[in-house]
């Protein structure tokens, strides 16, 4: 399945998010993630909406259904290739100062805190396919807890 993206501006109003999501929830689709945050306009949000959909024609028509809600201004389908997908994680390992010192460089992460000798929390910024990779690399079994923001994405 494709992951798609979704940026939707619509107006700082109660219940907006509910419309949004339950027509979502009705074409049966499955929310990767959902990112809210205010625009530089007074009283205007904007959307950062992501799922997993290889069908264009579906992904249209819900783009189409959405700009029908008095609320949202606008909506469209960003590309790939033309925008920056970010996310944010912050994570909680067991893993001692030198493996962790293996994967500086190759990976942007801040160290906000070092609990113990072997317990660190971080903050890994970048793509969802270099946090994946980076989770992966540092495995499983030394992750302890960790907290997701979803994707946010930008026009270039």
């Amino acid at each position: 399945m494709k992951r798609r993206s979704i940026l939707a501006f619509t107006l700082d109003h109660p219940g907006v998010l509910n419309k949004v999501s339950m027509l979502i929830r009705k074409k049966m689709y499955n929310v990767d993630t959902l990112t809210v945050c205010c625009s530089r306009i007074p009283g205007v949000s904007r959307m950062t909406i992501t799922l997993q959909e290889d069908d264009e024609a579906k992904v249209t028509q819900i783009i189409k259904q959405l700009e029908k809600f008095t609320e949202v201004i606008s909506a469209k389908e960003l590309d790939t290739d033309h925008s920056y997908w970010r996310e944010v994680a912050i994570v909680k390992l067991e893993v001692d100062a030198t493996h962790l010192n293996d994967f500086q460089g190759r990976y942007n992460f801040e160290i906000l805190e070092q609990k113990s000798e072997d317990i660190h929390i971080l903050q890994v910024a970048g793509s969802t396919r270099m946090i994946d990779a980076f989770l992966d690399e540092v495995g499983q079994e030394h992750i302890i807890e960790i907290a997701r923001t979803g994707v946010t994405a930008l026009e270039k």
